[in-house]
């Protein structure tokens, strides 16, 4: 009895065509050493019997995997989604499949996947890890396959795809201050991350440029993006007698958080507290107040890192330039 979803193998090809295996091997991968006739003998047996090449079987037996790598630190932050989106519509496109890491921005875990590359089982990768954990991957940039997204180091060869989080952060904490904001708070992130060390420099230098303190007690540290981490800051950073009357937080993950913790002290917003965000994730617009931020082009982002790794891979001797995209203020009801 035979069960439909049993996959036909080769050798079942071969037997209905009434040709050999190595026969079979070469129509399905298109050599011209086949006769049409057999060929066309073959090709009619594949759709009869419904036969499906194994691809990864294939893979391992050339040497192109056609298989590129998307390393992530946490694939729970919906900010890498769409980002992964682009990277996989890219990769489509041109035949390749995509392998989603999650390093938890370890550079263990970011060097074990880098194995991959190392014993070509993947052709190339894309990494949007700190880039404090790239640097340990500096000495081989230009040996192995890879690109930067997001978080990149221009002092490191490597091709790179990001926005300008300085100018950014400096963007967003200005669009307060135009709102008659003087007291204006921040939650960032790991310093281990370009984007939270260059959006903490942009808002200290904004602050600076309008003549306004900046309070210790009005900056707060987080170890992650979950939206908790946000509403923890907060709840820290508004107990003091003189807290601000407006946040800036480094993602939306935690100025969603930042909004849950006005509700549960009954602070009104952006009446009594204003609060901005960054990324423009999907469910910003969606948030009570809706949440203003600053928008990356989170699809263009992994679709431009794609669209680099493939440079790299097609021409490996060829130098690619870094990219920075364009970023906007999107004002929404929270400020």
């Amino acid at each position: 009895m035979t069960f439909k979803n049993t996959p036909v193998s080769i050798a079942a090809v071969a037997k209905h065509a009434g040709v050999s295996v190595a026969t079979v091997s070469r129509v399905m991968n298109d050599l011209d050493s086949v006769r049409p006739i057999t060929r066309d003998k073959v090709l009619a047996s594949v759709t009869a019997l419904g036969y499906r090449m194994n691809h990864l079987a294939r893979n391992l037996r050339t040497a192109a995997s056609r298989l590129l790598l998307t390393m992530v630190p946490d694939v729970g932050n919906p900010f890498y989604s769409e980002i992964v989106r682009g990277i996989d519509s890219v990769a489509r496109e041109h035949g390749y499949f995509v392998m989603l890491c999650d390093t938890g921005a370890d550079e263990g875990r970011e060097s074990a996947y880098f194995d991959l590359l190392r014993t070509h089982r993947a052709d190339g990768a894309i990494c949007l890890d700190p880039d404090t954990v790239q640097h340990a991957l500096a000495n081989e940039s230009n040996v192995l396959p890879w690109v930067a997204c997001c978080e990149f180091d221009p002092a490191i060869a490597v091709p790179y795809v990001g926005v300008d989080n300085y100018r950014a952060a400096g963007d967003a904490v200005r669009h307060l201050i135009e709102r008659g904001h003087t007291r204006i708070g921040l939650i960032n992130s790991d310093q281990r991350f370009r984007y939270a060390r260059e959006r903490q420099r942009g808002y200290l230098d904004a602050m600076q440029a309008a003549g306004l303190p900046v309070r210790p007690e009005w900056r707060q540290q987080v170890d992650s993006l979950d939206y908790d981490a946000g509403k923890h800051a907060t709840l820290q950073m508004m107990q003091h007698p003189d807290a601000p009357s407006a946040i800036f937080a480094v993602s939306d993950t935690l100025a969603i958080g930042v909004l849950s913790a006005m509700r549960q002290l009954n602070k009104r917003v952006p009446e009594e507290v204003a609060v901005i965000g960054f990324d423009d994730i999907a469910i910003a617009a969606q948030t009570w107040p809706p949440l203003s931020t600053i928008a990356q082009p989170m699809r263009l982002l992994g679709e431009t890192a794609a669209q680099l790794l493939l440079q790299r891979l097609a021409d490996p001797e060829a130098t690619v330039q870094g990219v920075l995209l364009d970023h906007h203020l999107v004002q929404r009801e929270s400020s």
